[in-house]
């Protein structure tokens, strides 16, 4: 890829996994590169290790818990404080099969951080990358979900897993929220004529931490098939990369990315009613403006 040397970055979930590999990609080219995480303790160090490694200076990290509203807000405010555009913001943060729990807001931790927190991320940062993007030179949102999703239900009545908790179901249905977000965005951006465009993409099966609460089972499977099975965070990283800074990309929403290629995702994630319930509720949910009702967004 070309080298991007005036343009801004923000990484969820920057300090391990797909996420360090992200930041670390697009310093390399040159970016900006802000860090957005939780992981106070090991932050210091990963910033050291990827400016070592790529030899770009413009790498920090600021610290953004996703799983509180109150962290995301001042989050933002930190970031805007500095005054700089925003051309790319990568969703990549996320717990997975995680016991039942709620993130501060009262949320299931699924769905409050996988989805919610980058719902009200995405939203709070719009301003920003409408103003960093121009003709020719789109801002990009990146969200990274999963093939989960393609197993999994939305359910508008109990999207918070309350009736039966299955670690399996509510992270899927984080993932399949984060698909129809991307695409419902996507209309709201090009029916405001914005130069951003918001694509997902599935990084395949990566060998992450995110697996601690897997069932043992797996975890074994894992171990012995793991080179097989699984891609390195570096290759992981690839699709989420090839989405913020792929020419040609430029101009392009919508898509769901697998290996740097357009693939269909779950058909239901194409249902624009469903779209527009999911959004108009994560606004109530998060107490935010439904701007939806000031673009009439028509098939």
């Amino acid at each position: 890829f070309t080298p991007q040397p005036d343009r801004v970055a923000i990484v969820t979930g920057g300090t391990d996994g797909i996420g360090y590999s992200t930041a670390k990609r697009l310093a390399r080219l040159g970016m900006h590169v802000i860090i957005a995480g939780n992981n106070d303790g090991k932050a210091e160090e990963v910033v050291r290790k990827i400016k070592e490694e790529t030899l770009n200076v413009k790498v920090e990290f600021l610290y953004c818990d996703l799983a509180s509203m109150a962290s995301i807000w001042r989050f933002v405010q930190k970031f805007k404080m500095k005054k700089i555009p925003l051309h790319v913001l990568v969703n990549n943060a996320g717990v997975m099969m995680v016991p039942q729990r709620k993130t501060r807001d009262g949320f299931e931790e699924h769905f409050g951080l996988n989805y919610l927190g980058h719902f009200l991320l995405t939203n709070l940062l719009l301003d920003t990358l409408r103003e960093s993007g121009s003709p020719g030179h789109s801002a990009r949102v990146v969200t990274v979900s999963s093939a989960t999703h393609y197993v999994a239900e939305l359910n508008m009545d109990d999207l918070q897993s309350s009736a039966c908790y299955s670690p399996h179901g509510a992270y899927a249905q984080s993932k399949l929220a984060l698909v129809l977000f991307t695409y419902h965005l996507q209309r709201l951006l090009a029916a405001a004529g914005s130069h951003v465009t918001a694509n997902v993409v599935d990084p395949g099966v990566v060998d992450t931490g995110l697996y601690r609460h897997v069932f043992w089972g797996t975890r074994l499977v894992k171990k012995l098939l793991g080179w097989l099975l699984f891609k390195t965070p570096d290759e992981g990283a690839r699709t989420s990369v090839y989405a913020a800074v792929t020419p040609e990309l430029e101009g392009v929403g919508g898509r769901y990315l697998y290996n740097e290629t357009e693939i269909r995702s779950l058909p239901i994630t194409y249902d624009q009613t469903l779209q527009q319930q999911l959004w108009s509720k994560s606004c109530e949910m998060t107490g935010i403006l439904d701007v939806t009702l000031r673009y009439p967004v028509s098939g």
